[in-house]
């Protein structure tokens, strides 16, 4: 059963094919991803996610990566978890309206 991993505080220099290399030598690994920058595709945000064959491949290297330093870096590495739905925002008065007590002031009468 695959298991994925968090791999938190690289380089910014580091790129998918250094993630998987880096992390290799404890299992077969089904995919390595570093986050880029959704605005500048060229930017990593210094995280990424390794997903191995084996849950005890990633374990191990739970165990033997966490703290260790990579480039300078002391990187973190610990089991991904879900990403927590948010609700999403609306900026929209339509989705949101204000309470017919707080419009008086646009109806009301000046002498």
């Amino acid at each position: 059963m695959s298991k994925e991993i968090f791999v938190g505080n690289l380089d910014f220099e580091i790129r998918d094919e250094k993630l998987k290399e880096l992390f290799s030598e404890f299992g077969e690994i089904e995919e390595a991803n570093v986050i880029l920058d959704k605005n500048d595709k060229r930017k990593s945000k210094g995280f990424g996610f390794v997903t191995f064959s084996d849950a005890e491949d990633a374990k191990k290297a739970v165990s033997e990566m966490n703290g260790k330093e990579v480039n300078g870096r002391e990187i973190t590495v610990n089991e991904a978890k879900e990403k927590e739905e948010k609700p999403r925002r609306s900026f929209s008065h339509h989705d949101n309206p204000m309470p017919k007590d707080d419009m008086y002031w646009t109806t009301k009468e000046f002498n």
